[in-house]
């Protein structure tokens, strides 16, 4: 019609709409989603470049002669490693995994690497999902990942609770690269709904850091779990950027430039106010550590810097057009990274000189601003409607407290939610209000 009109306004229409979008995604960068977040410290990123080398050691057969070790090796102890599991004790159920207890850190870790691009059960755990099609814990979830995390936890639970009955003080760590990433995400939710099967060990002393993360969770439990699950991700991974279906993007490797037609009209057409209030849209979970190491228009790497924050929108949306997506995914650099970043933190705290009495107020105070951030990005999720969230939204930071191996009932939620709102309106009452001699409520007078 266009054409016998000699006016191909379609065509017109198609063609803006590609330039437009690809204009913009040559001129984006990595840089651009984390500017505004705040500098992570030492104290926080401590644990990141040992949970890569103990990630990095289920590819070893043998770590007592390791071969693929990465500069200064492993760091670990092979006595102290309590399970190492490889595709055949898994059965293709889960990617290899190990248990090493750390007792120069007072840690119990369980650590699952990522994807081997040669074993087929691998891409069958990744693949197994649709859109929308497992809903858990009041938020939609990968279904494939949240079965191996199901799996592996049920397989080491008992493992899991004696180590830790032994240990009382130490903390337990999920940690995981990629799809192993996804799979330590969820299974740290499902931890939590199951503590009782760890001995009912304490919310505090589960945490899980996921290193280059799938996209595995709707966006009201990415927020809700920041408190307890960090991901950290290296300038421009492609894999917590991927919004589409995973198996959409392999069936699609036959006819590229149908999926590049397809993801151009898509992006450019979608509002993102559509995009935050579809429940089933899928998201890299928990607190985000962003390490930065290039800058636009410029050549080589800098000196990497970590930021940090629970951001809601502008998590990670938009693909980076970058030679570097792919090679910013392997565990090995991002290892090596993160501890170029964690030895630039510790020469900052050197040149401070801080005192050890300073370092003890402000790992407090780093812990207070974690809070009110966490807080902070709850009431965000709230505010932009996110699904969910206004129901869940009261209970975030007490419901977890009440968690049992059944999980928690909506009774029980409501009544901590409850407990919860009293306890600030009497603050707020005791802050705001006096009693007269009559008996009757008045402004207190200001102080001078």
């Amino acid at each position: 019609m266009s054409i016998a009109c000699c006016i191909p306004v379609v065509e017109c229409v198609y063609c803006l709409a590609c330039v437009r979008w690809a204009w913009r995604r040559c001129i984006y960068t990595a840089g651009y989603e984390s500017e505004n977040w705040g500098l992570a410290t030492s104290e926080e990123f401590d644990p990141v470049p040992r949970l890569c080398r103990i990630i990095l050691a289920n590819y070893e057969d043998d770590l007592h002669n390791p071969i693929w070790e990465p500069p200064g090796g492993y760091g670990l102890d092979p006595d102290w490693m309590m399970v190492k599991k490889n595709h055949e004790h898994t059965g293709g159920r889960s990617s290899p995994y190990l248990i090493y207890i750390d007792h120069k850190n007072a840690d119990v870790v369980l650590a699952i690497r990522g994807l081997n691009l040669a074993i087929e059960s691998d891409y069958a755990v990744l693949l197994d999902n649709k859109l929308g099609q497992t809903k858990f814990c009041g938020g939609y979830v990968h279904n494939g990942l949240l079965k191996a995390a199901q799996w592996v936890f049920d397989t080491e639970c008992g493992v899991l609770r004696e180590l830790i009955e032994k240990n009382p003080n130490y903390r337990l760590t999920f940690a995981g690269h990629s799809l192993g990433a996804g799979i330590v995400a969820l299974m740290t939710i499902y931890a939590l709904q199951n503590r009782g099967r760890l001995g009912n060990i304490e919310r505090k002393r589960i945490r899980c850091f996921a290193v280059a993360p799938p996209r595995c969770m709707s966006l009201n439990l990415a927020v809700r779990y920041a408190d307890v699950i960090n991901s950290v991700v290296l300038q421009d991974d492609f894999l917590p950027r991927t919004t589409m279906a995973l198996e959409d993007v392999f069936k699609s490797l036959i006819c590229f430039p149908c999926l590049l037609c397809i993801m151009c009209l898509k992006d450019t057409c979608t509002l993102e106010e559509k995009v935050l209030k579809d429940p089933r849209r899928l998201y890299a979970p928990g607190r985000l550590y962003h390490i930065v190491e290039r800058r636009p228009l410029r050549i080589g790497r800098f000196p990497p810097i970590v930021r940090t924050a629970v951001p809601v929108d502008g998590r990670f949306e938009h693909m980076v057009l970058s030679c570097n997506a792919t090679a910013d995914h392997a565990i090995i650099w991002i290892e090596r990274e993160s501890q170029r970043a964690f030895d630039l933190m510790l020469a900052n705290d050197r040149m401070m000189e801080i005192p050890g009495e300073q370092r003890m107020e402000r790992k407090e105070s780093l812990a207070r601003e974690h809070s009110e951030e966490y807080e902070a990005a709850l009431q965000r999720a709230v505010a932009l409607d996110i699904p969910h969230a206004q129901a869940s939204y009261g209970t975030f930071l007490d419901a977890e407290e009440g968690e049992t191996s059944g999980g928690s009932s909506s009774a029980t939620s409501s009544s901590w939610s409850f407990g919860k709102m009293r306890e600030r309106l009497d603050s707020f009452v005791d802050r705001m209000f006096d009693v007269d001699e009559f008996g009757h409520m008045v402004f207190k007078k200001s102080v001078p």
